[in-house]
């Protein structure tokens, strides 16, 4: 891939963080496909517009599911991948999600708590409504923004950053993310793509501490186009 900069959309950049649009398909971090990732085309782009002649460092603070679009933070120095993932862990990067789903949920706004479990075979979580062995709660908000032709659009605050929570969880009310097969709908997205997209973050610089709020826009897609 020559043209990195034509395939990379930079939502923000400084010395310390760079934060990018994830199309879909696009891989976080390295896994078993021995695809290319995110993080290479990102170490690429900073070469290439810094002419940097050794390697790059490039941290990953957060993953994203691989069909799903939108914002992922890197961290360019040790410094900042350091506190990034302090933020994370302190819950003080919040964290907006769009989601694009079959069925209208029963109610308009809600707080959904469950219990999620990882099956590593299959790479899928399970929800259940109590606490069972290895399983690790899971906690989000939802409120319905709008409703489209056969869809209804969903803006969802992440309180808990589990495998597939947001997937999982909306599947197990029934209001199952379009494309999203893994997770019950009926027919896959010709690109692959499920209707999930990390919209808004917003966090305090990890060096400068200035306030943070940084939008994504949707993939180029009729649905996506109708909500906005």
């Amino acid at each position: 891939m020559h043209s990195t900069k034509k395939n990379l959309q930079v939502l923000h950049e400084d010395n310390h963080i760079i934060v990018v649009n994830k199309r879909a398909g696009d891989l976080t971090q390295g896994d078993k496909t021995g695809d290319k990732t995110l993080s290479d085309a990102v170490k690429e782009y900073i070469k290439e517009k810094y002419n940097k002649p050794s390697n790059v460092f490039l941290g990953t603070v957060h993953r994203l599911d691989r069909p799903t679009t939108g914002i992922v933070i890197y961290a360019r120095t040790s410094k900042a991948l350091e506190r990034l993932n302090k933020m994370l862990r302190d819950k003080s990067i919040k964290k907006t999600y769009w989601a694009i789903v079959q069925n209208q949920p029963e109610k308009p706004t809600d707080t959904l708590i469950n219990y999620l479990k990882k099956n590593p075979k299959n790479n899928k979580s399970s929800v259940f409504n109590k606490e069972i062995e290895g399983s690790k709660k899971a906690i989000l908000e939802y409120k319905t923004l709008k409703q489209l032709n056969h869809y209804w659009l969903l803006e969802i605050d992440l309180k808990t950053g589990r495998h597939h929570q947001i997937r999982a969880q909306l599947s197990n009310i029934n209001s199952i993310i379009k494309g999203d097969l893994k997770y019950g709908a009926k027919r896959s997205n010709k690109d692959g793509s499920i209707h999930l997209h990390a919209r808004k973050i917003e966090f305090t610089h990890p060096v400068s501490k200035l306030p943070l709020k940084i939008i994504a826009p949707t993939p180029d897609d009729p649905i996506w186009n109708a909500c906005l």
